[in-house]
């Protein structure tokens, strides 16, 4: 019998809302809304990635998760615990199930600590060594699972490429032995070449570690390549999700077909018909009336304006939040 895969983490309704300051008492009153009621889960041993243009809430949501943030509202579960409201002190023995790449490896690393000692400070925080000798085993192991030598482990951060820095960054992340890791942009900085080893090198750890994996990012191409599952966000809000393969062959919302029109085609001389959007995205301090991509949607009609869609069914386990997106009676039915 097939079980269905552990749910690792689950995020209920997430919103995360930021007061701008200004005028003459520091406050304006305005409120930014970055993120603005999401849902969805990540099963241990999967990739979700979160797709959507600069500026729609896909970092908010990884530093709301991750607690960086505090969320204004909704629910952040890890391994059916509620994470969300615990204090600093009872969510500190969690943080090593949830560890973060970001988008900058060398911002990212102290370029005062050589990488022993980048390695050494998840390890030492979370009490996983018991001895100098396991500690030098610990570190010689991670430098050998990220591809690096271990002579390396004296070296500086800008004494490496920026690949080879990342690769450190995914090291520490590594060093607190965590479920889930989440991808910040994690290639996006990177040249092609390296930008494939480096996501060659997740898919891989993901493998032997059954790793989970939260990976954002705008390049679709790459989150083809590795992904189980895609969240198309837009203005703070999930558009679609669903199976990758359902994502990429039959997208339902307008904003991922347009999304995916931009996506070169692999096969020599093919040829796809570019979606053009028209105008800006909305402000997320005041984001449209009804549906929030209406004002740039191609197909948007007078229900569009006035009544904002749920994202309801259209496949098995493929969900859109689009009027035109009529869900099937056997989807509704699952």
């Amino acid at each position: 019998m097939i079980t269905a895969p552990e749910t690792l983490l689950e995020v209920n309704d997430l919103t995360k809302h930021f007061t701008l300051g200004g005028g003459l008492f520091g406050r304006s009153g305005k409120v930014l809304k970055a993120v603005d009621g999401l849902s969805f889960t990540v099963a241990r041993g999967e990739t979700l990635s979160l797709v959507g243009e600069s500026g729609c809430g896909k970092s908010t949501v990884a530093k709301a998760v991750m607690r960086l943030y505090r969320p204004t509202a909704g629910q952040v579960v890890l391994g059916g615990t509620r994470i969300d409201q615990l204090s600093d002190g009872a969510l500190r023995p969690l943080r090593r199930r949830i560890q973060m790449v970001f988008q900058d490896p060398f911002s990212s690393l102290n370029p005062r600590m050589r990488v022993r000692g980048i390695l050494s400070e998840p390890i030492r925080n979370f009490g996983l060594a018991r001895s100098r000798a396991e500690l030098h085993e610990r570190l010689a192991a991670l430098m050998e699972r990220v591809g690096l030598p271990r002579d390396a482990l004296g070296r500086y951060p800008h004494e490496f490429s920026g690949g080879q820095r990342q690769r450190i960054g995914i090291a520490r992340a590594l060093a607190a032995e965590p479920d889930l890791i989440i991808c910040d942009e994690a290639v996006s900085a990177l040249d092609v070449s390296v930008k494939a080893q480096i996501v060659n090198l997740l898919c891989d750890l993901q493998r032997e570690l059954d790793l989970a994996l939260l990976f954002i990012s705008h390049d679709l191409a790459i989150v083809e390549h590795m992904t189980h599952r895609v969240a198309v966000m837009y203005l703070g809000r999930i558009v679609e999700i669903g199976p990758r393969r359902d994502i990429f062959l039959a997208p339902r919302h307008p904003y991922t077909q347009a999304l995916l029109s931009a996506v070169p085609v692999p096969e020599p001389g093919a040829s796809r018909t570019r979606i053009v959007l028209k105008g800006d995205v909305p402000s997320p301090i005041a984001p449209p009336s009804g549906c929030r991509f209406h004002t740039r949607c191609p197909q948007a009609f007078d229900r569009c304006r006035t009544e904002e869609p749920r994202l309801d069914p259209v496949g098995r386990g493929h969900f859109a939040a689009c009027h035109l997106a009529e869900a099937a009676p056997a989807a509704r039915a699952a």
